[in-house]
């Protein structure tokens, strides 16, 4: 995957965390920090656009005693995951500051491998309000929200207004047009991220929540998906592959190969992220000038969106947090936000800069996003989110691939989150 064009739209999370190192508290982690300032060192996925060479250099031409070295995992995100928590659970202090998907920092807080922020330290007052929940753990922030993102629905817009017909705002409408007209022009009717990996689950709790239920509450003690709304939402899911308005071969899709399917004009309708819609209106792309975006459809009262993103962390064992504290600072001010959005692509945590009209001008979806931002909810939160994840994918990929019913993958999936979620 990219991970600064579209960081936390989806991270592989493939290595398990055993329930063994549940971890330090808060407490602990705070009186193993020796707050100093000196050297960092800042470890994040592949920096695949080259933005953040830029933004540090700024910051090393004024802080030459503080100055920052980056470093780069590999692309792919079980590998950064896997590589981060090793470093970690070891106690090693060889990073200072992790980027870190916003899925993790549950997981990362519950373990003591990252400490607690003073909030008053921050400006998160000045951020869009969902982002900040992605950042706490069991009431405390324990990040710092860096970039976010939210689910968009892309379409045919060409093709809707030749009918006469408006972007599905709901399920039900997404379904009809899929089935009557995708045919008609000899496309797909509709796909997401269906490959069993991250992606899977955030396409999952998008359908949950859509149907207004969810699957863990309470800092993931609490199992919620054995519900009507849970059933639906898998029900929509593998009638849709069942029916072919959801073609197969979208089981194999990731993010990348659900846009190049979109953007070569082979679907009506695609769910992805927003760096999706710069290279659609590339000109290579068939379908340039001819798409729009909105919100996810959901239901008339309820919202689909599932918060992506990436938030800012200090290792709780870093030599240096006030220096650490002060970057963090840095990489969520106005100025470097900007330019987190325009050198690098990625949606920005600062709400003011989603209504600047020249950003707007140079960015036409940023006023869809802030609505999908606000609208949406972190993935379930859990200090074992790596398992949660693996569980949530398994089960939903057998019941896409017509293995399983949705009734038996619910009580299944309600099973193994319990057990999960058992100390």
């Amino acid at each position: 995957m990219r991970w600064t064009r579209a960081a936390g739209r989806g991270l592989l999370v493939a290595a398990l965390i055993g329930a063994g190192y549940a971890g330090c508290t808060a407490t602990g982690a705070e009186s193993r920090q020796t707050a100093g300032r000196g050297p960092m060192t800042l470890v994040t996925g592949g920096d695949l656009t080259g933005y953040l060479d830029g933004v540090l250099k700024d910051w090393n031409r004024a802080h030459p005693q503080e100055k920052v070295t980056l470093v780069e995992l590999p692309e792919a995100a079980d590998e950064v995951r896997a590589q981060m928590s090793t470093s970690l659970r070891s106690g090693s202090d060889r990073y200072d500051v992790l980027n870190i998907d916003v899925a993790w920092t549950s997981e990362f807080a519950a373990a003591g491998w990252i400490s607690p922020l003073n909030a008053d330290r921050f400006p998160i007052k000045t951020f869009l309000p969902p982002v900040v929940d992605t950042a706490t753990f069991d009431g405390r922030l324990y990040a710092l929200p860096y970039v976010t993102n939210a689910g968009l629905f892309y379409y045919r817009k060409d093709i809707l207004d030749k009918e006469g017909e408006k972007p599905p705002s709901t399920w039900a409408e997404l379904e009809r047009l899929a089935k009557t007209l995708a045919p008609k022009y000899g496309l797909d009717g509709y796909a997401g991220q269906f490959l069993p990996y991250e992606g899977l689950t955030v396409n999952a709790a998008e359908a949950v929540q859509a149907q207004g239920g969810s699957i863990l509450v309470d800092e993931g003690n609490r199992v919620t998906v054995d519900s009507p709304a849970a059933r639906r939402a898998l029900e929509f899911l593998a009638d849709g592959v069942r029916e072919g308005w959801i073609p197969k071969e979208a089981l194999t899709y990731k993010e990348e190969e659900s846009r190049t399917a979109f953007q070569e004009g082979r679907l009506l309708f695609l769910r992805n992220w927003p760096y999706v819609y710069a290279l659609a209106n590339g000109a290579d792309s068939e379908v340039a000038g001819k798409f729009g975006v909105v919100p996810l459809p959901g239901t008339r009262d309820h919202a689909a969106g599932i918060l992506g993103g990436s938030n800012l962390a200090i290792n709780a064992n870093s030599r240096h947090r006030a220096s650490a504290n002060d970057l963090l600072a840095y990489l969520t001010s106005d100025r470097v936000q900007r330019q987190v959005l325009a050198d690098g692509g990625l949606p920005p945590v600062r709400a003011d800069l989603y209504s600047d009209p020249a950003l707007i001008r140079q960015y036409p979806y940023l006023p869809t996003l802030r609505k999908a931002v606000l609208a949406a909810k972190p993935r379930p939160k859990s200090p074992r989110y790596d398992q949660v994840n693996l569980a949530v994918q398994a089960i939903v990929q057998d019941v896409m691939a017509q293995r399983e019913t949705p009734e038996s993958a619910i009580a299944r999936l309600k099973r193994e989150l319990e057990a999960i979620a058992r100390p």
